[in-house]
């Protein structure tokens, strides 16, 4: 048990890699043992596209903003939401699948990223270290192009993986276990332990970066949602056959 607390105290987003390989034999280790993680239903609503042509690799980097470490990582990944696996089960029984509800969505979501985690935490468990890739979802319609994925099947993030270089970056301290855990009922009063945060925050930056940089928790979550992020993510979804409404 202290082995597993410790590799997941130890996280870190990892972004420069040895250029050292990961075998057939690790990946599958690694995804097959993630897939123990729970699920909605036992509905498994996730699939998995290890990215391994490096031309398919530049694009997916250019689409995620021209992040170098998704052509140079050892491992890329795809997660996505998957629920066209379900429909072909549903048509194998002979029935037509009916996936008008927003709840399927959130189970394919969901369910997704408990898998993922345990593939990062199964992957730091063996020595690799790795980055989630968010802008995976930049432009989610040329991403699906390139991994040819059918109806009812999103990408969702990527997720780069390998050995770290010798020097590992500082860990990022997360908010306080008091805004965090909440017993009984949510306790809104929360500014002191934020403003306490930023501080901490603060002087992280200006540590990781000799004093370039001093910005703030709350700062950043004000630029962040400034305004309306991806927008046109919600036209994508429905085209792909999630529904929002």
């Amino acid at each position: 048990m202290t082995t597993v607390l410790d590799t997941m105290r130890n996280h870190r987003s990892i972004r420069s890699f040895q250029e050292k390989p990961i075998s057939k034999e690790q990946i599958e280790r690694i995804v097959s043992t993630a897939q123990m993680a729970s699920t909605s239903n036992f509905v498994q609503a996730y699939s998995i596209i290890q990215v391994t042509d490096q031309e398919k690799r530049k694009q997916l980097a250019h689409f995620s903003g021209d992040q170098i470490y998704v052509e140079q990582a050892p491992v890329f990944f795809v997660f996505c939401a998957d629920l066209y696996r379900i429909q072909q089960a549903i048509h194998h029984n002979g029935k037509e699948a009916e996936f008008s509800t927003i709840e399927n969505f959130l189970v394919s979501i969901i369910d997704t990223a408990l898998f993922a985690q345990n593939v990062m935490l199964a992957a730091e468990s063996m020595g690799l270290g790795g980055v989630y890739i968010g802008g995976i979802r930049n432009q989610p319609q040329q991403v699906s192009e390139v991994l040819q994925l059918p109806q009812l099947v999103m990408p969702l993030f990527g997720m780069c993986l390998g050995y770290p270089t010798e020097h590992l970056p500082e860990q990022k301290q997360r908010l306080p276990l008091s805004v965090i855990l909440h017993e009984n009922e949510y306790q809104r009063d929360q500014q002191n332990e934020i403003e306490q945060y930023d501080r901490a925050i603060t002087e992280y930056y200006r540590d990781r970066t000799n004093g370039r940089r001093a910005d703030t928790w709350s700062g950043m979550m004000a630029r962040l949602f400034l305004g309306p992020q991806r927008k046109s993510l919600r036209d994508f979804i429905e085209k792909q056959g999630f529904p929002l409404d």
